[in-house]
């Protein structure tokens, strides 16, 4: 063990840019991972995860590595690694238990283990620490410690970055309380929220993802039931928003690591407790039927323009989760794409940032290069990414027929600077 040495383990999206942060402030940081060809590219100051900045500088006191040994000298390990659902929407804790059960096997007394993973309220000081304290035989709370920081990453923003937003932390006790600060408040220029436990820092992180959930289901709700008004959402967000207590949200699909997800983390817990959480299910199920409700809105489209769905050549543009990153993690984009798919569409999907054979390995779609995307029929804009959105999406207007349909889910195009001939459809 090397004193104040720190290992972070998953190396990702929130492990990445952690380390890089933390090697500016401390002597010794280790950031380990089992991908042993995204720690290659590491090495040589590649991030396949950053769309528009892929190359780095590595911090001389940071170093990277696929190989477990490398982090024993650390006293103090940080955990960044993904915490999914399982295919019945159930909390599956399999990653962060094994990485539990990794780091057991490394501790020496007084070490200190930090998660920042997302878990439901309980994880840390339930799950986590007991499967530590049997696998490597310490006692918790007397030869190793717990503490708890929720990771408040979020990718393709430059603006709020991990040392311009608050960082709460929270420790199974004060003296360990003292280390996790010493850790964290050295880099986070915006400063250090204390909660009063490790289960109120687990609530908080639940509840940030909860609470936009259930305000994008309004706003997608709203939009469902303006659609069959023939109101455009957009218009009345905008008039909405004069008001200066209106909370501008948006419709348009849910997915990702987080808010797709982590809802359900809260659900199972407060439904072990004998609570069924209705609202927060509610949110969950009208969010998640959104993309089946764009692609059949698409289809209604090209039926009222006298287009056979089988004899249409539809272009799906957006793949990722969100605007301008390359995670497609639960993105709801291929649920559109299959719907297509089903009723005989040929479909050209697309992204300028999504890894093509990543995407083809989980959700068996091939993504097409821009200059297949021509003749189109119809194009569904789900995810705006500036490659779109550059010049009023011209390069996307040259790809359509003269009397084709464009579906801008997030109303991201003014549809008035489109030809009159164009069919215009948003959320």
């Amino acid at each position: 063990m090397q004193e104040n040495a720190i290992a972070i383990v998953g190396v990702g999206y929130v492990g990445l840019p952690l380390a890089m942060t933390l090697a500016k402030h401390h002597a010794k940081v280790i950031a380990y991972d089992i991908d042993e060809v995204r720690i290659d590219e590491l090495n040589t100051g590649i991030d396949r995860n950053n769309s528009e900045q892929p190359e780095y500088h590595v911090p001389v006191s940071l170093t990277f590595t696929a190989k477990l040994e490398d982090i024993r000298v650390a006293s103090t390990y940080i955990i960044t690694v993904p915490t999914p659902i399982d295919e019945n929407r159930l909390p599956d804790l399999t990653v962060i238990r094994e990485v539990c059960c990794d780091i057991a096997t490394l501790l020496s007394p007084n070490d200190l283990i930090i998660i920042e993973s997302t878990v439901y309220p309980g994880v840390t000081e339930e799950i986590c620490g007991p499967l530590i304290e049997e696998k490597s035989g310490l006692a918790r709370g007397i030869e190793f410690s717990l503490g708890y920081s929720p990771e408040r990453i979020n990718p393709g923003d430059n603006e709020n970055k991990l040392e311009s937003v608050v960082k709460v932390v929270a420790a199974q006790d004060e003296v360990t309380l003292e280390r996790v600060k010493k850790i964290y408040a050295p880099a986070i220029k915006a400063g250090l929220f204390v909660a009063p436990s490790i289960q109120i820092a687990e609530a908080a992180k639940i509840v940030e993802n909860v609470q936009r959930d259930l305000n994008v289901a309004l706003m997608n709700e709203l939009a469902l039931i303006f659609d069959r008004m023939g109101i455009r959402t957009a218009d009345v967000l905008e008039a909405a928003n004069t008001k200066w207590n209106f909370q501008k949200f948006t419709p348009g699909l849910v997915g990702g690591h987080c808010i797709g997800v982590d809802p359900y983390y809260l659900i199972s817990k407060a439904e072990s407790l004998g609570y069924y959480p209705e609202l927060i299910r509610a949110a969950r199920r009208l969010n998640s039927s959104l993309a089946e409700y764009v692609s059949q809105k698409t289809m209604d489209l090209l039926a009222v323009s006298r287009k056979a769905i089988n004899q249409s050549r539809i272009g799906v543009l957006g793949l990722t989760f969100k605007e301008d990153v390359s995670d497609f993690r639960n993105s709801q984009s291929p649920i559109v794409v299959n719907e297509f798919l089903k009723y005989g569409g040929t479909v050209f999907s697309h992204d300028p940032y999504a890894c093509k054979d990543g995407f083809l390995q989980t959700y068996g779609i091939n993504l097409s290069q821009w200059c297949e995307l021509k003749e189109l029929d119809a194009v569904v804009v789900i995810v705006p990414h500036k490659f779109y959105t550059k010049d009023q999406g011209r390069k996307i207007l040259r790809a359509l027929k003269e009397d084709a349909i464009f579906i801008d889910v997030k109303s991201a195009f003014d549809s008035r600077a489109l030809p009159e001939s164009i069919r215009y459809w948003s959320l």
